[in-house]
């Protein structure tokens, strides 16, 4: 689920801000922007973005920043070198002058602040921090959630409103066979030109196989069955986005199998509506935890 949050904390001699968004994904995948100095925290970071995120593309930006007095230390080795390489120049080129401080100072590797390792008020302001945007994250995507929730319930509703739609004309399937079929026998005597008794127990047979093989009974109970459960999964408190994406598959394979069955223009009709609106909730499900 798409979302962003973000949070802060301080100490004596330190400022952390965390900012943390996310989009959509069907696994976890954390990227995290750090400073080097905090990279012994990156298994712990990971840690607690996974306990509070099941899902989604997550990019953690953590900006660490110590604010007491800055102690430097210098590498005397690339000052001498770069003063003998001086040297040689005057020497060389008869020159003058002596070396300006600055670009000593300048001097890529010359001089760095001196390292210090993370202390534990450090590590826990970094924590908290993480766990405020964590906190923030979670009030945004609740936010989307419920109207994220509202929508899929909206598209269900459609889909169960074509289902009686498919009963309906189901229920007139082996009546339209029956005409269909002694219109076509008709057709077929009245080109020979001999007059043939039709057998009605034949006739029956007849229309009694076609109606059994397009009977699409049991998966009208599956759709209306698969429809109550992915209302009832929305409503549950825990991670639902992978039962969701099962029922969504098998809702679809409810409606191919109705569209193949059937030559009904109203059923095909329904089918593809059906079949539309799940595409459009299989997109909104990759937001779903």
């Amino acid at each position: 689920m798409t979302g962003f949050g973000r949070g802060n904390a301080a100490g004596d001699n330190f400022s952390v801000a965390v900012e943390i968004k996310t989009v959509n994904n069907r696994f976890l995948d954390v990227h995290l922007r750090m400073g080097q100095e905090l990279s012994a925290l990156e298994v712990m970071i990971k840690r607690r973005i996974a306990a509070r995120l099941s899902r989604g593309r997550v990019d953690v930006n953590i900006m660490f920043d110590r604010t007491g007095e800055s102690t430097y230390e210098l590498d005397r080795t690339v000052i001498a070198r770069y003063l003998t390489a001086l040297r040689t120049i005057q020497k060389e080129f008869d020159l003058t002058g002596e070396p300006d401080i600055t670009s000593l100072v300048r001097l890529p590797g010359a001089m760095q602040p001196m390292r210090e390792e993370l202390d534990d008020t450090m590590i826990a302001g970094v924590t908290l921090a993480l766990d405020n945007a964590l906190e923030d994250l979670a009030l945004m995507r609740a936010n989307e959630a419920q109207a994220l929730s509202i929508e899929m319930r909206t598209r269900i509703a459609r889909i169960e409103a074509e289902v009686p739609v498919i009963e309906a004309a189901a229920a007139n399937l082996v009546d339209a066979y029956r005409t269909r079929l002694q219109k076509r026998i008709s057709e077929l005597l009245a080109r020979s030109g001999q007059p043939v008794d039709v057998d009605p127990g034949r006739l029956a047979q007849e229309v009694a196989y076609l109606a059994d093989k397009s009977d699409i009974s049991e998966e009208i109970v599956r759709l209306r069955s698969h429809l109550d459960q992915f209302r009832e999964t929305l409503d549950h408190p825990t991670e639902i986005g992978k039962r969701l994406d099962f029922l969504l598959q098998e809702l679809n394979r409810e409606a191919n199998t109705v569209l193949s069955k059937s030559t009904d223009i109203s059923i095909k009709d329904a089918g593809l509506v059906i079949k539309a609106e799940i595409e459009k909730l299989r997109e909104q499900v990759q937001n779903v935890e």
